[in-house]
């Protein structure tokens, strides 16, 4: 999965810009996810559901046409994304996430400067300091993101010799590294739970194969080399 993370502050137009790139990817045939950071409280105060989450530890929602969850608690955008199933990837807000590239949304100089331009694929401005994107910028800013977007486990264990994967992402966007350059996606055992990888740090690899192995070859048939299991959850 591949992913573009959208920024800018409040009325920037990441909203509208999201919808765009989305419709905009999904038009060249991938399948697109969106996620959206809040400041405040999601809208159903007054729904049966958010009745049920004052009190439920987590709440389902179920219709014909569509199912949601609701955890009344923090959590975590890496928490979420095997659920997702998607080629692309497209959150709106989270600036302080530092391991996806970014869409800058800026009005003044100031704000660019907040907003981590060196984590940055492309830049608009917004109303009164510049043009904001037109449909040929959205066009290009699509296949840019088809062609450099990636997304990096987010788990900072510092074995691509950098300290952390904001540090990886940088480079990456600068053209100085590649996210095959992450030693957590794959490298030594890789894990896919519904089609997407699980991200191990270095030591959780080596313990993960380690304890595989032993208990492989101990069994009739076994010889070192590509070890394939299939589990059902």
């Amino acid at each position: 999965m591949i992913a573009i993370n959208v920024v800018g502050f409040k009325n920037s137009g990441k909203t509208t810009t999201s919808v765009r790139l989305a419709a905009a990817l999904a038009a060249r045939g991938l399948s697109v996810a969106g996620a959206k950071f809040a400041d405040c409280h999601f809208d159903r105060e007054d729904s049966d559901t958010g009745k049920l989450s004052k009190v439920c530890r987590v709440v389902a929602g179920l219709s014909p046409t569509e199912a949601m969850v609701i955890w009344p608690r923090r959590r975590y955008l890496p928490d979420l994304t095997p659920l997702f199933e998607c080629d692309v990837l497209v959150v709106e807000g989270g600036k302080e996430l530092g391991w996806l590239p970014r869409v800058v949304l800026h009005r003044t100089p100031e704000e660019r400067e907040a907003l981590s331009p060196e984590l940055a694929l492309a830049e608009f401005g917004g109303a009164g300091t510049g043009r904001e994107a037109s449909d040929e910028d959205i066009a290009r800013l699509a296949e840019t993101v088809m062609a450099r977007g990636f997304s990096l486990p987010g788990l900072d264990c510092a074995s691509c010799g950098r300290p952390d994967c904001r540090a990886l992402a940088v480079d990456i966007v600068a053209g100085k590294a590649s996210p095959d350059d992450c030693q957590a996606m794959g490298k030594e055992v890789r894990i896919d739970v519904n089609g997407a990888p699980l991200a191990l740090n270095p030591f959780t690899a080596t313990l993960v194969s380690g304890t595989i192995k032993g208990l492989l070859s101990g069994l009739k048939g076994y010889a070192p080399g590509t070890v394939t299991i299939t589990l059902e959850g």
